[in-house]
């Protein structure tokens, strides 16, 4: 099905739902064959651009952060993905759910946020096997 058709329907896309727009640039870090690929196309649908990778060298308005436990530092990736990000810029750090190899605890994403510089707006449920948390900066850090 279409975004024309959902939208005809008065559906909102996954990718929608995250906040994501037409126009946007968003980078992808973390990716492996475990990620949710309906996601994927739904975020690529609704911006209109294939999404970037991390070798992405330009201003990015969104990243997608697949993180599962025993990928490494998780401070260390949030404060690598906010090199690229907008200010305004959101990160949506994917994490397997509960049950699922690789699963992450919430804990683990509270004192990580924080430290890298970042707030969790939100938690929600990103596909059968995700969870996703919404981080961005505080608005008194982006100030110039």
């Amino acid at each position: 099905m279409s975004a024309t058709a959902d939208h005809a329907e008065g559906q909102r896309s996954r990718a929608e739902k995250l906040g994501f727009s037409s126009g946007q640039v968003v980078q992808e870090i973390g990716y492996d064959e475990d990620c949710d690929a309906e996601l994927r196309a739904s975020i690529e649908e609704v911006t209109g651009a294939a999404l970037v990778d991390e070798s992405y060298d330009d201003v990015v308005d969104a990243v997608v952060l697949w993180w599962r436990d025993g990928d490494g530092d998780l401070v260390d990736a949030l404060v690598d993905a906010l090199t690229a990000l907008a200010d305004g810029g959101t990160i949506w750090l994917l994490t397997p759910k509960s049950g699922r190899d690789g699963h992450v605890e919430p804990s683990d994403i509270s004192e990580a946020a924080p430290t890298a510089g970042l707030s969790q707006t939100s938690s929600i449920s990103a596909g059968r096997e995700w969870s996703g948390a919404r981080l961005v900066a505080p608005r008194s850090s982006r100030k110039r």
